[in-house]
């Protein structure tokens, strides 16, 4: 089932929220503002329910944030070194808005505008939509773009398209922070964390990828093994120096290795991660070859969230499956390139249940 109401207003337009019920136990809110998930309340075993998802009360604070709070984001997520790549013999700049480089589409992405809406007829979904230019950022080709949440029981998929009329590069990602214990906590720090991989990307102090792939084993890296997320924080170099200061925390890709979901071989499995006091697990599953978990090292008080909670350092973790960082300059790399006509897809499936 899904209902509609105001959310607000960004630039004189009304923007609106949408509440999909799955029936058991597990309802989100999306909204049309940058296509994104601003509730997603999940129960623990004995029936609790709290909101994990970290966000805002209306559009206009999300407008105003630089967090990308449970955005759909693209045309390029993460970063690309001094926003230039080259495409088919021809190079690009496309908009440096964290500095010197692209970050997450540019000043005008895709998660800082109303999209179209459209309710699923079955009452489990909504599918928003949205066009981006020839030149939108600086990017090559203009694109017809979607973002579809559905709920069916306590899952969660999250389906991301775009079809160019140009060759591009294309890799969106969805931009929640999730907190198992509830938006406003306190930090994840004890959450256990599963990730499957044997391999990440180290980063600079620009948190930009170096193209190094190094093994997972014997580094603060390996959650092959589920383990408290900030168990090994201490042993961390700074991370992205030379962007915030004080960085600290994870904010990596990690290359996936997981194994095929059954039925859908599509799909990988990606992450499990508990939170023990509550034993709510959320598992995921994805379509791509990268996860960049962030554990919001920049978050503080100075944020105050929904129902005017503060949040604070660590606050909550980012799962943004991928195609891996800064990729259009690394051949090595998965390729993010689309060609004209051919369909973008990423599907990301998030299944809630207690330990």
């Amino acid at each position: 089932m899904v209902s509609e109401k105001s959310f607000g207003h960004v630039d004189g337009q009304e923007a609106k929220a949408f509440v999909i019920d799955g029936g058991e136990g597990l309802y989100i809110k999306v909204s049309d503002y940058g296509a994104r998930l601003v509730e997603a309340h999940v129960p623990d075993a004995e029936g609790s329910t709290v909101d994990v998802v970290l966000g805002f009360d209306d559009a206009a604070q999300y407008a105003a944030s630089p967090a990308y709070f449970g955005a759909s984001v693209g045309r390029f997520a993460n970063r690309i070194r001094r926003g230039q790549f080259r495409l088919n013999g021809v190079d690009y700049q496309v908009d440096c808005n964290e500095k010197a480089n692209h970050l997450h589409g540019g000043r005008e992405g895709w998660d800082s505008r109303l999209w179209s809406s459209e309710v699923h007829p079955d009452g489990k979904g909504v599918t928003f939509r949205t066009s981006s230019a020839n030149g939108e950022m600086g990017f090559p080709g203009a694109c017809e773009v979607t973002s579809s949440y559905r709920v069916e029981g306590r899952e969660l998929r999250l389906t991301m398209e775009a079809v160019p009329d140009e060759d591009t590069i294309i890799n969106m990602v969805h931009h929640s922070y999730f907190n198992l214990a509830g938006h406003g906590s306190g930090d994840v720090l004890n959450q256990h964390m599963r990730i499957p991989a044997e391999f990440y990307l180290p980063v600079d102090d620009e948190l930009l990828a170096t193209g190094e792939v190094r093994r997972v084993e014997g580094t603060p890296f390996d959650f092959r093994d589920a383990r408290p997320i900030g168990e090994r924080m201490a042993d961390l170099p700074p991370t992205g120096t030379a962007i915030f200061e004080g960085g600290s925390g994870y904010d990596h890709n990690w290359c996936l290795s997981g194994v095929d979901r059954p039925g859908e071989p599509e799909l990988i499995e990606a992450l499990d991660v508990v939170e023990p006091v509550s034993g709510r697990r959320l598992r995921m599953w994805t379509t791509e070859p990268g996860l960049q978990m962030y554990t919001g090292g920049y978050l503080s008080a100075e944020i105050v969230g929904k129902g005017g909670m503060p949040y604070c350092r660590y606050a909550g973790f980012t799962l943004e499956t991928q195609k891996f960082p800064d990729s259009p300059r690394f051949p090595h790399f998965p390729s993010p390139v689309v060609r004209a006509g051919e369909r973008y897809r990423q599907v990301k499936v998030l299944g809630f249940s207690v330990i």
